[in-house]
């Protein structure tokens, strides 16, 4: 049993950095959970138009409205087993803006056929998108997010693309520094850059058998759909 990255990659992890290596083993087999923390240098989002849904968004925990430099921030890696039986990752994010806070949440699940990540979305699992992970040259991660789809009661629909954006997240570790660097950036084929992030982290690494999932990580709701 392995980690749903190291699963999804297969040999191509073996050529991440070691310290992404250790990083994305997180999971049940492993027993360890990932806390991030470090300095988002900068947050931003694209044309004014764009806040609106940003800010809808952010009433589910998905995508952050406010730009900013210098935000603290926190990632929580926490694998646990959802009601429905399956392996399931945390990626909380939460900045720590002036003011207020925000979060960005997802909880990423192997597929059953076992070919590609899924990323529910948010409080409520309402959007869900395939994500495609790619080991770089040198040694960092590239992920890239496939469909996407919007669930709610009997609805399940693919978003369309003049509506929906796709989404980029480079993953690096700095040995110089002994941090790891992360990139966002989320794109709409039509009207171009909508939000994105970058910056800085240290992580540390936790018995998840002892320590547990804290509550308020999961979601509110959590989706069978695949």
């Amino acid at each position: 049993m392995t980690s749903i990255f190291r699963t999804v990659m297969g040999r191509d992890f073996e050529r991440l950095h070691p310290q992404l290596r250790r990083r994305f083993s997180v999971g049940l087999a492993t027993g360890e959970a990932c806390t991030g923390r470090g300095v988002m240098h900068r947050i931003w989002h694209g044309r004014p138009f764009v806040k609106p849904f940003l800010s809808l968004g952010a009433t589910r925990n998905i995508l952050v409205p406010e730009a900013g430099r210098h935000v603290p921030f926190t990632i929580e890696n926490v694998p646990y087993t959802d009601t429905f039986g399956r392996e399931t990752v945390t990626f909380v994010r939460t900045f720590d803006l002036p003011g207020r806070s925000r979060r960005f949440d997802a909880q990423m699940v192997l597929s059953s056929q076992g070919d590609r990540v899924l990323d529910y979305l948010g409080t409520h699992q309402h959007l869900a998108t395939d994500l495609h992970f790619r080991a770089e040259p040198d040694g960092s991660l590239l992920i890239r997010s496939g469909e996407h789809r919007f669930r709610e009661g009997v609805v399940d629909v693919r978003v369309p693309e003049l509506i929906g954006a796709t989404a980029e997240v480079r993953e690096s570790y700095d040995d110089g520094t002994g941090r790891f660097r992360i990139q966002v950036r989320v794109v709409n084929r039509y009207f171009g850059p909508l939000f994105g992030y970058e910056g800085t982290f240290t992580a540390t690494y936790t018995d998840v058998r002892s320590c547990g999932v804290r509550p308020g990580l999961r979601p509110v709701r959590e989706e069978r759909r695949a």
